[in-house]
């Protein structure tokens, strides 16, 4: 018994129309396979090619690519190459072959400087799109601000109070404790330096000075940073993926009213707040330290420092919290409204919202400085 041929060729001089026939399925893989390569072979020299596919009577994603196999080998070779009589049905799928995985040509060795030029170009234009999306962010929180205020009964107290409770009450224990450490590593490196030249006592003016005004709210930032706000921006980008942000949009409500103000807000009243505590932390770990290792008792530290601050260091200090804390709450809300449908972006965002919050918050931090500085406080 003869086995059908799934492809014939006949060739006229420097044309060559080649017929399909049977079955283009995978089933016939390593025949149709065959076929296929002994007619690129056989038919090296000729100009014009016409694939007649009207006697295929089936056709796969392995047939529909191999036919796009041939269809390229051919006009690889400059040969004019078309397929005729296709059946409707199997249109489509050819179409979609032919428009994927196209052969690229040999990849040329970028020149390295103008690939670093390239790169300092798209990460400016990426900070770009970074301050308009944060202007954008900051200008719907105003609006929501203004809509809440001018009718107080659309803010959501019952939510406001539950982030309040996540950012401010639940973190006090770590904040206390983290800060209570830093102000005895302070203390402890002060006073094994200071001791050196007899000056143990300026340790007190430099846990005071220190940790009011910077590293307290500072300290207490970049934790709020990698605690609430890698928080919000894992629970709003759980949202956006399950879709009920488009949920409530198509509801009628605004996304930004109803998710994100009450925890920015939330971050601009705890913050402070925990800042407060923190530096009380840190001050009480001072004193213990430089009580216990350097000999300073309780009464002299605090009389040092009281001598050594005043009430614009504490100041300086407070007024830094409440901005920084909308930088935080306002980067981990457009991290979380920009992740995608997978987990990955879910990662990729938060990890994103982490480290631009920590960032910004010690940029901020150095512009306070500098401003404070120009004022004299």
């Amino acid at each position: 018994m003869s086995v059908e041929t799934l492809l014939e060729g006949m060739a006229d001089g420097d044309r060559l129309r080649l017929a399909g026939n049977g079955a283009w399925t995978a089933g016939n893989a390593r025949r149709l396979e065959g076929e296929i390569n002994g007619a690129m072979r056989r038919y090296a020299a000729v100009k014009h090619v016409s694939i007649d596919m009207g006697g295929v009577e089936r056709l796969d994603t392995f047939g529909a690519w191999l036919l796009e196999r041939l269809v390229r080998a051919f006009s690889g070779r400059g040969c004019d190459t078309q397929v005729t009589g296709l059946k409707e049905d199997y249109r489509h799928l050819v179409d979609e072959v032919h428009t994927v995985k196209l052969e690229q040509g040999p990849v040329r060795r970028p020149n390295q400087i103008l690939a670093a030029l390239a790169a300092v170009g798209h990460n400016v234009a990426g900070v770009g799109h970074s301050l308009a999306a944060f202007v954008n962010m900051m200008g719907a929180l105003a609006v929501a601000l203004l809509r809440v205020v001018a009718n107080p009964r659309r803010l959501r107290l019952t939510a406001l109070v539950h982030q309040l409770d996540n950012v401010a009450w639940r973190g006090v224990p770590i904040i206390l404790l983290i800060t209570f450490l830093v102000g005895c590593i302070i203390a402890q490196q002060g006073i094994f330096h200071f001791r050196k030249f007899g000056a143990d006592i300026y340790v007190v003016d430099m846990v005071g000075i220190l940790v009011l005004r910077e590293l307290g709210v500072l300290i207490v930032c970049i934790m709020v940073a990698g605690r609430s706000g890698s928080a919000y921006t894992a629970e709003l980008g759980s949202m956006k993926m399950r879709e009920e942000i488009d949920a409530l949009r198509t509801m009628g409500f605004d996304p930004i009213e109803v998710l994100i103000l009450p925890r920015v807000l939330a971050l601009v009243i705890g913050v402070p707040i925990l800042a407060f505590l923190g530096s009380m932390a840190a001050l009480y770990g001072g004193g213990l330290v430089a009580w216990l290792y350097g000999g300073i008792d309780p009464d002299i530290f605090l009389s040092r420092l009281r001598e050594a601050i005043s009430l614009d260091t504490f100041k300086v200090g407070m007024i830094k919290a409440p901005f920084m804390a909308l930088v935080i709450g306002v980067v981990a809300s457009i991290e979380g409204m920009a992740v995608k449908g997978s987990a990955e972006s879910l990662g990729l965002q938060t990890t994103a919202s982490v480290v631009e919050s920590i960032f910004l918050v010690i940029v901020l931090d150095g512009f306070f400085a500098i401003f404070f500085a120009s004022i004299g406080m």
